[in-house]
């Protein structure tokens, strides 16, 4: 179970963000815990892949470690660039040119394929899937796959938050982005059968 949710968690991602690297002692003077509470803390991180721990050896005796965020930490960590997403997006849909706007927006997309392209693994739909939804839920977009009961019918992908929420409430453009996205990286046509914009309580893709 994620424990990404506690602000105690977060709040040692953020000092590691802001500092570099720290160890223990200085953890625990920044956050008012204990050092056993703060080894915890690290554990956990740790498990998660949000933090790399790095021995440094000062003469003889134990090495001392100080924790670094990972990729991965860096990525969570990340601000919310969400304003300068719908700057963006608003100047791009403002393109009168439909043919250089369609031209722009298949550049982002083919970026965006190349990006994710090289993480999805499996060779079935269902496994490509399952491994979209692992991607997705390391940034924060929690998604669950649904296995056909019966021969015959198709996996489902349920993303349960959007991963652009302000942006499809604005133009539902990105949503149409995003299925042609996922249909890239599954290798196979998805359609978007269910849309929190008309009402659903979370998204829907399903292999047409």
């Amino acid at each position: 179970m994620s424990t990404l949710g506690q602000t105690t968690d977060v709040d040692v991602l953020q000092l590691l963000r802001a500092s570099g690297s720290l160890g223990v002692s200085e953890l625990s003077e920044e956050i008012a815990v204990t050092p056993t509470a703060v080894r915890q803390r690290l554990g956990r991180l740790l498990a998660e892949g949000l933090i790399e721990r790095q021995a440094i050896r000062n003469g003889r005796g134990r090495p001392k470690h100080r924790y670094r965020l990972t990729p991965k930490g860096v990525r969570f960590t990340g601000s919310n660039f969400s304003d300068l997403a719908q700057a963006l997006w608003s100047e791009v849909s403002g393109i009168n040119d439909f043919e250089v706007r369609r031209a722009v927006l298949l550049r982002v997309l083919r970026s965006l394929v190349e990006r994710y392209a090289k993480q999805i693994e499996g060779r079935t739909t269902l496994e490509r899937m399952r491994s979209l939804a692992k991607i997705l839920a390391e940034r924060r977009v929690p998604c669950s796959v649904e296995e056909p009961e019966q021969p015959g019918q198709l996996p489902t992908l349920t993303a349960h938050v959007c991963p652009y929420p302000e942006l499809a409430d604005m133009d539902r453009t990105v949503c149409a982005m995003e299925r042609v996205l996922f249909s890239e990286l599954l290798g196979t046509n998805v359609k978007l059968s269910r849309c929190r914009l008309d009402g659903g309580s979370d998204c829907q893709f399903q292999p047409s």
